[in-house]
């Protein structure tokens, strides 16, 4: 769904979640009920994927979510690439799950913008070993909250 049409099938309020897609972790990252504010959240190991639903559902439920924001991971130059195909799989399920409004974001540069936060003190730097995901979701989230913004002010 592109962002005019994701933006058009959102309620007034909610809060928007955010999933990084990796073979071995689901990074998450949230909004407000208003959408003004991006917090990241958590990072999922990958499962069993009932497992991972039910954790995505928890926090869907908890966080009165009424869209996803998924990262589209598009090679450099612009062209898909096997990394979107299994996004897109991970999308179809996300859909079957929730039944929610799903934005595709390109993540480009997002590992890039999250050790770039970290080491200006935007972000906490991790402890040894801790994944980072869902800071790359928070970045996805916040580049999808600026596009939206952008629709509301054209």
């Amino acid at each position: 769904m592109d962002a005019a049409r994701f933006a058009a099938s959102l309620p007034p309020h909610g809060s928007l979640l955010a999933i990084d897609v990796g073979r071995r972790r689901l990074g998450l990252a949230g909004t407000d009920l208003e959408r003004r504010m991006v917090t990241p959240l958590f990072t999922i190991s990958r499962g069993r994927w009932p497992d991972d639903v039910a954790k995505i559902r928890r926090c869907v439920e908890e966080r009165t979510v009424v869209g996803l924001v998924v990262g589209w991971p598009l090679n450099m130059d612009g062209s898909e690439g096997p990394a979107c195909a299994a996004t897109r799989q991970m999308v179809d399920q996300l859909d079957a799950a929730f039944g929610l409004p799903i934005l595709l974001q390109d993540e480009r540069l997002t590992s890039f913008a999250v050790e770039q936060a970290i080491r200006e003190g935007r972000l906490p730097p991790p402890k040894k070993g801790q994944p980072l995901d869902h800071y790359a979701a928070a970045v996805i989230l916040e580049d999808a909250l600026r596009t939206l913004q952008a629709l509301v002010q054209s």
